[in-house]
C-alpha cells in the first residue's frame, strides 16, 4: 500500500466563509519505509490577507505568498503526487475540506472516492479522553519534535508518518488493527454534493406520490371551460398551436 501522509497551512478555519490554503505538504511512503520517502511540498498565493493570528501559528504571511503559485497552479501535480495512494491525516474533515473545495473551484476532478485514514479518529479510540493533538502523540510515541516550533505543512507531514506507523506496529503492521480506512466523501460533504442529494430525495418524494384522480364532473366543468375560452377568444388559444 502507498500511503501518503498529508496536512496543509491555511487562512483560517473553513472555505465555507472564504478561507484557502497558504500551504500544501505530503509525505509518500511504500512498504512503511520511511527511509525511502518522497515529498510533496508547495507554498501556496491565496489571494486574500493573512490574519496575524494566524499567522503566528504557521509563520506563513503575505509576503511570503506573494509571488507563489494559486492552488489552480499546482493542482495537477498535487493530483499525479497522491494518485493510487491512502492518504494519512490528522483530522481528515478539516484538511480535506479545504484541498477538496479548492479541487471543485478549480473545475477538477475530485477525491470524493479516495481512501482516508484519520489519525485523529484512531488516536480517539485507542486513547479516549486524553489529549491527541499531534504534539501529544509525538510525545506519546517518543517521536523527535524538538525542531517544531511552527506548524509547518511538509514537517506536520514527517511527523505524522513517524506517529502512523508507531501507532500501527512500525514496520510490523498489526494485520488486526481497524484502521477505519473510508472514501474522503465520508469526512467531508461539499455544498455541490449537498444541494445534489437535496434534488434527488425532492424528485424521489415527488415520485413517490399518488396520482391525483380526477373526477369526471370536474373533467367535465375543465373541458367546458377551456371550450368558452376557445370560442371567446376567436379560435386563438395557445393550446392549439403547432
Amino acid at each position: 500500500m502507498r500511503l501518503v501522509m498529508l496536512d496543509t497551512e491555511t487562512t483560517g478555519l473553513s472555505p465555507a466563509t472564504g478561507d484557502k490554503m497558504v500551504e500544501i505538504g505530503a509525505v509518500a511512503i511504500e512498504n512503511r519505509d520511511m527511509s525511502r520517502r518522497t515529498t510533496f511540498h508547495r507554498l501556496i498565493n491565496p489571494g486574500r490577507k493573512i490574519p496575524a493570528e494566524v499567522v503566528r501559528i504557521h509563520g506563513i504571511d503575505d509576503a511570503r505568498v506573494k509571488d507563489e503559485p494559486e492552488f489552480s497552479e499546482i493542482a495537477q501535480a498535487f493530483l499525479d503526487f497522491i494518485q493510487d495512494s491512502t492518504l494519512v491525516i490528522h483530522n481528515a474533515p478539516f484538511d480535506l475540506g479545504f484541498i477538496m473545495a479548492e479541487l471543485e473551484a478549480c473545475g477538477l476532478p475530485n477525491i470524493h472516492d479516495m481512501p482516508v485514514i484519520d489519525t485523529l479518529e484512531m488516536a480517539k479510540k485507542q486513547f479516549p479522553r486524553q489529549r491527541n493533538n499531534l504534539d501529544a502523540l509525538c510525545d506519546r510515541f517518543g517521536v523527535d519534535r524538538g525542531h517544531r516550533n511552527l506548524h509547518g505543512a511538509l514537517l506536520d507531514s514527517e511527523l505524522l508518518g513517524q506517529v502512523y506507523l508507531a501507532m500501527t506496529g512500525g514496520k510490523q503492521f498489526s494485520l488486526g488493527m481497524d484502521l477505519g480506512i473510508k472514501p474522503a466523501s465520508e469526512f467531508v460533504r461539499l455544498p455541490s454534493a449537498v444541494r445534489s442529494q437535496n434534488e434527488k430525495r425532492e424528485t424521489a418524494a415527488l415520485l413517490r406520490r399518488p396520482a391525483v384522480q380526477i373526477r369526471q364532473e370536474d373533467l367535465g366543468r375543465h373541458q367546458a371551460l377551456m371550450q368558452r375560452i376557445a370560442k371567446e377568444s376567436g379560435g386563438a388559444v395557445l393550446w392549439k398551436e403547432g
